[in-house]
């Protein structure tokens, strides 16, 4: 993909979304029993609230998850806590020489960022934002498979929480009278950046000069994570579904903006250190819900398809 491709592509994000069709007329009022759900999916980051407020307070969800990883949660926390009594003072140290001359280079300073006031120097909240990654790795490493089942389980749970069968999800319907026109082949670079190598090299090469800066590296990975992020945690979604990847394509155009939006909250809340890893579950339990909502506008869309199709005939 050359570098003008990939700025047409990136620009087509912020054009008028007319030109690529609109949901048709009699879809737009819903019934009742739709209007509380029309009214989340106008703020798909609500549902990572959900998510969080589902994990904490239901027993059918978070007892499975903790059971699976208590275990693991444990023995990395003991590790973790010796790693940083033994590390913290020596990291800490070649730190503040690193940045010893930091606010001529940066712009920083040693108790102020960006002129707002600090309660520690710079080099020790360095120190503590590089050792929690560090933790959260040792944490990530102990528990492993056990947290990728946990949240499996945490999708399967809320969607039987819902009281609802392999029946309820129903083959794709699209919604738009003129759907929009997506290529879902992937150039080059969208094939290198989406394996692990890429990942390592956008993460670790290529945001490495923003994380110099307080939270503008979390900010800015979430971000170029959001659409990845929403499609991996839908993914059960359009399998339940049975979608292709040109119909995953569209729909997921068609609401970019609410995937853009929902991928980097949640990636966002995922990439924080330590507690990070509990947001890793509660998000599969707020797309969960986000995905019951779309699927219940999907039943309405078939129905209205079906009886206008009936009128006709």
């Amino acid at each position: 993909m050359s570098s003008l491709e990939s700025f047409e592509k990136q620009n087509d994000l912020f054009q008028d979304d007319s030109r690529a069709g609109r949901p048709a007329e009699h879809l737009k009022h819903v019934p009742d029993s739709l209007t509380r759900a029309s009214l989340r999916m106008e703020f798909p980051p609500s549902y990572i609230l959900v998510g969080i407020y589902r994990l904490f307070t239901d027993t059918s969800v978070y007892k499975p998850a903790w059971d699976k990883c208590k275990h693991g949660a444990r023995r990395g926390a003991i590790v973790g806590l010796v790693w940083v009594v033994l590390t913290f003072s020596l990291q800490e140290k070649f730190i503040q020489v690193f940045l010893r001359n930091s606010p001529r280079i940066t712009g920083l300073s040693n108790d102020n960022i960006f002129g707002v006031p600090i309660p520690f120097p710079l080099h020790t909240y360095a120190a503590i934002l590089y050792v929690s990654q560090q933790v959260t790795f040792i944490l990530r490493f102990f528990l492993s498979k056990n947290i990728r089942i946990a949240r499996d389980r945490a999708w399967q749970h809320t969607v039987e929480s819902r009281g609802k069968g392999p029946e309820f999800w129903e083959p794709y319907v699209e919604e738009w009278e003129v759907p929009p026109q997506v290529d879902v082949k992937e150039g080059f670079l969208e094939k290198a950046m989406g394996g692990w190598l890429g990942l390592f090299v956008f993460k670790r090469v290529l945001l490495a000069p923003l994380s110099l800066y307080p939270l503008v590296g979390t900010l800015a990975s979430a971000w170029f994570k959001a659409l990845g992020t929403s499609r991996y945690l839908h993914r059960r979604y359009f399998e339940a579904k049975k979608m292709d990847k040109q119909q995953v394509a569209v729909f997921m155009e068609e609401r970019k903006w609410d995937y853009r939006s929902f991928g980097f909250v949640a990636a966002l809340l995922e990439g924080l250190p330590i507690i990070g890893l509990v947001f890793t579950v509660s998000n599969r339990i707020g797309a969960a819900m986000w995905a019951f909502d779309l699927e219940k506008k999907q039943h309405f869309v078939a129905d209205q398809k079906r009886l206008r199709l009936e009128k006709k005939n």
